[in-house]
């Protein structure tokens, strides 16, 4: 099951726009600012989470009228946010690959909370991405990942080791190509903004160990 989780950082209406016309999905969990979205775009969540301290009371008081569409209301003193209470319901309901809208934006506590979530849900077996005007990220499965020009977010792209080390890199097919690489987190900006050499339709990449962050970004 496919699933989209809208939660309260910065949405781009075209990336959502976008995605929904290549990949209508299966299930839309709303969490709470991400439900404002939903609102004015007029997306018909089919779960909604959160404490509701960050969502006008109008809005929140209009679902509430919509007996059809299930609550769960948190109170803002937790041990989890609301981000993270969306996509365990996403997972208790079947999904098992899930697009965040919202998951960037001004505060980056909650970016790099949401990126860490993208390794729990790696580990749960479950396929994730974090999709924003310029960025699509994720923790690919397996140790192989080819990405073809036409395929790609954006030309840029840019890979982090996540929880130690990635070994045995190898990249082909880019501008900046490397073989047999340990990729540490002290490596700054070793594998930040790559692009496709001009010759090649598409790139491989390959690792033997570790959890490797992939963006694709754009402009």
């Amino acid at each position: 099951m496919n699933a989209v989780i809208f939660t309260g950082g910065t949405i781009d209406r075209e990336a959502v726009r976008e995605y929904f016309r290549k990949e209508p999905p299966d299930l839309v969990v709303a969490a709470d600012r991400g439900l404002e979205f939903c609102f004015h775009s007029g997306i018909h969540p089919d779960y909604i989470v959160g404490d509701f301290d960050s969502i006008r009371p109008e809005i929140i008081a209009y679902y509430r009228g919509q007996k059809e569409i299930p609550i769960d209301t948190y109170r803002p003193e937790k041990d989890m946010t609301d981000t993270d209470i969306a996509l365990e319901k996403a997972v208790q309901l079947g999904a098992d690959s899930i697009v965040f809208f919202g998951a960037t934006g001004t505060r980056l506590d909650h970016t790099l909370s949401n990126i860490f979530n993208l390794v729990l849900l790696k580990e749960r077996g479950i396929r994730a991405w974090i999709l924003d005007a310029h960025n699509r990220i994720c923790l690919p499965p397996g140790h192989e990942l080819i990405l073809r020009r036409e395929d790609m977010y954006g030309k840029y792209l840019s890979l982090f080791p996540v929880r130690g080390e990635v070994r045995g890199l190898t990249i082909e097919g880019f501008c900046y190509p490397l073989e047999d690489r340990t990729l540490i987190q002290g490596d700054g900006g070793l594998c930040v903004s790559n692009q496709l050499s001009p010759e090649a339709d598409e790139g491989r990449i390959r690792w033997e160990s570790g959890d490797l962050l992939v963006m694709e970004t754009r402009d």
